[in-house]
């Protein structure tokens, strides 16, 4: 081999070791960078001039592992939405108190009950009749909170789902944006890795949100569909509309019309359900809270109210009383029928004939709400009914334990309970979702960069141009030679 070649051939070796300790250096400083796949150097051999031979770094390609990748954001999916809904029971959870919660429901009925049964004793003592009538408001108001807070929930949720939508529009956008800058890299024979590390991170962004299937295209593009086949991505980005609810009571339903679902091309969209064109992930769990979840506990609670303004407005507990007239807890004033209103724990209120600041007197609790004349101040008859009221056992009439005898404090703490049992499976499904959602990450990251191969790497890199840098020396000294002679 002439001088000549082999400098040539030193030269292309001094440029691979180069080319390829950036590449290297490049996969050690984006070993934690979202989205980024391990670059790898391929050198070709090559003929310099005719004569001689070489190497160069013909390519540089991306190395991922899709299948761990599509693995992953199907765990992402799930886990945004078992966590979604645990928070959301919990929240609920919340609003209805534990059995163990000072202020929750549970407590504040005992505390009725206590007072009633003080009150019998002495229902000549205007400070007990007080106690009874601010023990009653307590619960009342007790309801009202628990029922404000339900669909409080239900709004924020609703608010949740625009940030979720405009998020996913957005992103889709982006990453329309990236496939057409790669299609035109490609036609200019760039390198497309940075802006396919770009696109990934973009698409692990959606994951949570909703479950994704990524399909390659020969041209370098991607399309993106949801688990049940919906179209996000395909040419053309999808854009989802939805209109915002201002305010949400316990009336208001979806399948109504009352609250929004998504739309995209004039076609409505569902979120929930198994094959629904946007289930999975964070939106269902949304969805969920605001159209199953909290609706769900607001009709356990109405429920819950209707039962007490029942039991008491029975014909035989105040005599007083006409047939079908509201006792002590009213809807708003009224009475109740058969079945149980949207919204009646959030209306619940005290008798005004029991409420001296509505024009009435506290001892219609010992003489009767509907009493013409004052009766014996020592009667403490209809005080230790009403208190007998909510300790008897009774068939609940609505609600999901129709048909068990319950005592009111009994049927709220079943209700609490129900709720609560449903909050603790759900932290269980979340904990374990997060746990493979976590294990799948770390997979994939241990199939993606090794820093410690990536070190090795660089030394053998360093060793190659030291090699090739050696050989130029001695071509140099060669020449210098051969021009002394």
């Amino acid at each position: 081999m002439s001088l000549t070649a082999s400098l040539h051939t030193a030269l292309s070796g001094l440029r691979l070791a180069t080319r390829g300790a950036q590449v290297s250096a490049t996969n050690v400083a984006n070993a934690g960078t979202e989205g980024y796949g391990r670059r790898v150097l391929n050198p070709a051999a090559t003929l310099l001039n005719g004569s001689g031979a070489g190497v160069r770094a013909a390519t540089v390609t991306r190395e991922t592992d899709p299948l761990a990748i599509a693995q992953r954001r199907l765990a992402q999916a799930d886990s945004g939405q078992a966590e979604t809904r645990s928070a959301a029971l919990d929240a609920l959870q919340g609003a209805l108190g534990t059995p163990d919660d000072g202020n929750g429901l549970t407590a504040q009925i005992a505390t009725l009950e206590a007072a009633l049964i003080a009150a019998a004793s002495r229902p000549d003592s205007d400070a007990r009749l007080t106690t009874v009538l601010g023990a009653a408001q307590d619960l009342v108001a007790g309801f009202a909170a628990a029922s404000d807070r339900i669909q409080a929930l239900r709004l924020e949720a609703d608010t949740a789902i625009v940030t979720r939508i405009e998020g996913i529009n957005t992103a889709l956008t982006d990453i329309a944006q990236v496939n057409t800058d790669i299609l035109a890299a490609r036609a200019r024979g760039q390198d497309t890795n940075t802006l396919t590390d770009r696109r990934q991170a973009l698409i692990d962004g959606l994951a949570a949100a909703v479950p994704l299937q990524e399909y390659q295209r020969q041209d370098g593009t991607v399309a993106l569909y949801t688990q049940n086949g919906f179209a996000l991505l395909d040419g053309r980005p999808a854009q989802l509309d939805f209109s915002a609810a201002r305010v949400i009571d316990a009336g208001m339903t979806a399948a109504a019309g009352a609250l929004a679902l998504p739309i995209c091309d004039g076609r409505t969209l569902s979120a929930t359900g198994a094959h629904a064109p946007l289930a999975g992930g964070q939106l269902e769990a949304l969805f969920d809270q605001r159209d199953t979840l909290a609706p769900q506990v607001q009709a356990d609670l109405d429920a819950l109210a209707h039962s007490l303004v029942q039991r008491f407005a029975a014909p035989a507990l105040d005599p007083s009383l006409a047939d079908g007239a509201p006792g002590l807890f009213t809807d708003a004033g009224a009475g109740v029928g058969a079945d149980t209103p949207a919204g009646l724990a959030g209306r619940l209120a005290i008798n005004a004939a029991a409420d001296p600041e509505s024009d009435g007197a506290l001892s219609a609790l010992r003489d009767g709400l509907a009493a013409a004349d004052p009766g014996p101040e020592g009667d403490g008859t209809l005080l230790a009914a009403l208190a007998e009221t909510l300790s008897t056992a009774q068939q609940v009439t609505t609600g999901p334990h129709a048909g068990r005898s319950l005592s009111i404090a009994a049927l709220a703490a079943e209700t609490v309970s129900t709720l609560s049992a449903q909050a603790a499976r759900a932290e269980q499904t979340a904990a374990t979702a997060a746990a493979r959602s976590g294990a799948l990450r770390l997979a994939e990251l241990q199939g993606g960069v090794d820093t410690d191969t990536e070190l090795q790497n660089l030394l053998q890199f360093e060793k190659l141009h030291a090699a090739n840098a050696r050989v130029i020396q001695v071509v140099n000294a060669m020449y210098d030679t051969l021009l002394e002679v």
